[in-house]
């Protein structure tokens, strides 16, 4: 089976671990984008991993 090409905020989610608040924040920043079908929110899994990407790595001690 292969990956969806898009996902709804709920499976974002899971698919992150990341808050629902989280995901809502970096909509409303721009940071993520987000399309409408309906009265559905679906991200691209292309996008919600391109935001993953680029988050700042984790540096311990920092």
């Amino acid at each position: 089976m292969q990956a969806p090409i898009a996902v709804t905020i709920p499976d974002a989610v899971q698919a992150t671990g990341m808050s629902r608040t989280s995901i809502y924040e970096a909509l409303k920043r721009g940071d993520l984008s987000a399309r409408k079908a309906g009265r559905r929110t679906l991200i691209s899994f292309a996008d919600l991993e391109a935001y993953l990407a680029s988050l700042p790595a984790y540096q311990a001690g920092a």
